[in-house]
């Protein structure tokens, strides 16, 4: 069984004798070629230009035997392909040069070109899919529709997340608006991934906890499970609420194939919650692999252990990697999991 074999297996809930696992970030700061390529690249030029989009999302698959690779790409590319484009800030966070405040800048974005626009994305996608073959699992990923929303209405990074609560509240017309524009673009982003040759894709809620909890069905689920209808079962869909695992029956509600779940949650509990037929993608806390390489395995341990009499197991951190993460740290989990 190859990597992309075992990866699908997964998805489908099929007893294994590992887990696969690829981890969120895995091409980033961490690595000292990323670190090499980023001095000569800035990220938004690495993401736009396939070749070194492909150079990226490759190097954690020469370092270290893992099952899946990621496109390296970044969920705002929704909003630049509307027409709200985003930058970096000199101080961190991510900035725009406009935000959304009311009906007529939602009137100005434009959701018909979006797999034109996006096109270096799929690029990059077919690039990959060639070099990988059928030996590794290939994965697409966006936004939800809430957790853009937030960055573009906030004009930024959130805070407390004030402007877009008020928003929901003060302009739920406005609010729909936009919720539409997006889904409806990010499933054209997702079909332009589908064919341009990837696995499965996962929809990163990462603001989903902003929500509050009596309206998180209104303002997040109703569109990730529009979203997920309306790629009609091509690939396997894993869903990525942070945060949001008490919300359990609604992330389920979506009709994803697999919930990824943060570092927050205990497995072996959390595991009986959800139905068999669905996978379970996490859950280390990245923070482990800024620690030893002891602690690391042991760690990993320790997951793989909580719900090893589970089928249906993608191994994965509870979120992205961090940029303090050292190789070794990681090489030890990635060991721990695949015994290579």
């Amino acid at each position: 069984m190859n990597s992309r074999e075992r990866f699908l297996a997964a998805m489908d809930c099929l007893p294994l004798d590992r887990p696969p696992i690829w981890f969120m970030r895995q091409a980033g700061r961490y690595l000292p070629e990323y670190r090499a390529l980023k001095e000569k690249h800035s990220f938004t030029e690495m993401a736009q230009t396939p070749e070194l989009a492909v150079e990226v999302t490759l190097q954690p698959l020469r370092r270290f035997p893992i099952d899946a690779a990621i496109v390296f790409s970044d969920i705002l590319v929704i909003p630049e392909a509307l027409g709200q484009p985003y930058h970096f800030k000199e101080t961190g966070g991510i900035g725009f040069k406009d935000r959304i405040e009311g009906p007529a800048d939602v009137d100005k974005l434009n959701g018909s070109e979006i797999s034109t626009r996006l096109k270096y994305v799929s690029d990059a996608l077919k690039i990959l899919r060639q070099e990988l073959g059928s030996e590794k699992a290939l994965l697409g990923f966006g936004g939800s529709p809430w957790t853009l929303a937030t960055y573009m209405v906030e004009g930024g990074s959130p805070g407390n997340f004030e402007r877009i609560k008020s928003l929901v509240h003060e302009d739920r017309v406005t609010f729909s608006r936009l919720m539409e524009i997006l889904t409806n673009a990010t499933i054209d982003y997702f079909h332009t991934q589908i064919e341009a040759g990837v696995d499965a894709i996962q929809i990163f809620d990462s603001w989903g906890s902003a929500a509050p909890g009596c309206d998180y069905e209104l303002l997040s689920l109703q569109w990730i499970r529009r979203i997920i209808q309306g790629l009609e079962g091509r690939v396997p869909v894993i869903l990525f609420a942070k945060g949001m695992a008490h919300h359990s029956k609604g992330l389920i509600s979506t009709g994803a194939n697999a919930l990824s779940l943060d570092w927050t949650v205990d497995l072996s509990k959390t595991a009986q919650e959800i139905p068999s037929e669905i996978a379970i993608q996490g859950n280390l806390d990245p923070v482990i692999l800024n620690t030893t390489p002891e602690i690391s395995a042991a760690s990993t341990s320790q997951i793989l252990d909580a719900i090893s009499q589970r089928p249906g197991h993608i191994f994965n951190l509870g979120h992205g990697i961090l940029p303090q993460a050292r190789v070794d740290c990681v090489e030890a989990m990635v060991h721990t999991v695949t015994g290579v």
